[in-house]
């Protein structure tokens, strides 16, 4: 696989759980990870909830199911109106390969919310299913990503080009193969990589949580259609061409571009949940506390076995990201970490390019919330409230942790180790 598949396969990792299965794990998590229904799955999925409580494999296996099950909810309501990824502004998040939808249900800004709610309350429960599986449990469960899935049209089965496989191809553009000439996509999943998965969990309920804080219907109502062409949003009659710009020629793309440029300038968001903003720092704190757990328990590993993320004692590129991970990753890993830390908790500011004696304190920017403006973020004013002085992150000390990553980047290691 090359670096740019590796980085996009990685960046799957916020659509897509990676968990697993094997003989050795409940029966009904064997079942749960290769379901072909979206009722089997669930019919399983029940049935490790219930032994959850007691049994440390089925609430990991539980946990996990959980997880993936709130990207299907995601999905599922992506798709329910008609979401069209915007390939042409080349922005990797924004590429879930949601099935088309010839008959798009409107959509609204309060059920836009709710979709938001579902996936993120999801979130929080695979996060404390997780957080309940004991630190020494013995856990190694297999999964072949090529039979691991979600419904992504809603139709109640999980086709093979619903996989985590295949999805992580579309992202990849094809650089990842699933037939006979495909890599080993099986691994075996351990206690360490339920702390990743938790992890995940944790980030994404970040960004959930942020925007929830925030009234944005203004930004919805000016811009989604770009994203929800056929869902009767308020300006779709007016600015979406009546092809969906499929016609070619300069509306074919340039329609989404000049309607992003809408939303960046819309980004401009009353706060009406505040604790939200609060819990969003919260779920990144912790993200980081779960992120040096893992890296714990990877490092005290003495196995070599099928490893999703292997430590420096584990030799092996993964088959995914082509990647070998050596202690000076490690150490600048957990380096970021205490940086990201100090920047949440106020200790370190975060530098803005005109201001040269001041930093943003980024603990007041969510525990005093005030309404986001991104654009007049990045000019200035609206980070005047939280800017202190004391000790200013440089651009060197983070350059000095980017090094130890060499040409693969920073992002590359980020995306994938959590």
């Amino acid at each position: 696989m090359t670096r740019t598949a590796g980085l996009l396969a990685s960046a799957l990792i916020l659509f897509l759980p990676l968990s697993s299965a094997s003989a050795a794990a409940p029966e009904a998590a064997t079942i749960m990870f290769a379901a072909k229904t979206v009722a089997e799955r669930n019919t399983a999925l029940a049935t490790l909830e219930a032994a959850a409580p007691a049994d440390p494999a089925a609430a990991y296996a539980a946990g996990a199911g959980e997880f993936f099950t709130a990207l299907e909810i995601l999905a599922s309501g992506l798709h329910r109106h008609g979401f069209e990824s915007p390939q042409s502004l080349m922005l990797p998040l924004m590429r879930l390969p949601v099935p088309d939808n010839p008959n798009p249900e409107p959509l609204t800004y309060e059920e836009f919310r709710a979709i938001l709610v579902g996936f993120r309350d999801r979130l929080e429960k695979s996060a404390a299913t997780l957080g309940s599986v004991p630190a020494g449990a013995d856990i190694g469960m297999e999964v072949d990503l090529t039979r691991l899935g979600i419904d992504l049209n809603e139709d109640g089965a999980i086709a093979p080009d619903e996989s985590a496989a295949a999805i992580m191809a579309a992202l990849a553009q094809g650089s990842i193969t699933t037939g006979d000439a495909a890599p080993a996509l099986t691994f075996r999943f351990d206690r360490a990589d339920g702390y990743w998965l938790q992890g995940y969990a944790e980030f994404l309920m970040a960004q959930a949580d942020f925007w929830l804080a925030h009234d944005f219907r203004t930004m919805f109502d000016g811009s989604f259609h770009m994203l929800f062409p056929r869902a009767r949003l308020p300006l779709q009659d007016i600015l979406v061409p009546p092809d969906g710009g499929m016609s070619g020629g300069i509306l074919s793309s340039e329609w989404r571009i000049a309607d992003f440029i809408s939303l960046v300038h819309l980004v401009n968001w009353p706060v009406v949940e505040p604790e939200r903003r609060m819990a969003a720092r919260r779920h990144l704190m912790e993200m980081i506390r779960l992120s040096r757990e893992d890296w714990k328990a990877i490092r005290a590993e003495t196995d070599n076995d099928r490893e999703w993320l292997p430590g420096p004692r584990q030799k092996g590129a993964s088959p995914l990201t082509g990647l070998d991970v050596g202690e000076q990753q490690v150490q600048a890993w957990l380096a970021a970490l205490d940086m990201a830390e100090d920047l949440l908790e106020g200790r370190t500011l975060l530098p803005h390019f005109r201001i040269a004696d001041k930093g943003i304190n980024m603990k007041r920017f969510f525990d005093e919330p005030k309404p986001f403006d991104l654009v007049l973020s990045i000019t200035g004013p609206a980070i005047a409230p939280y800017l202190e002085s004391g000790k200013i992150l440089t651009g060197e000390e983070f350059d000095q942790i980017q090094r130890q990553f060499g040409g693969a980047g920073f992002l590359t290691f980020a995306l994938w180790f959590n």
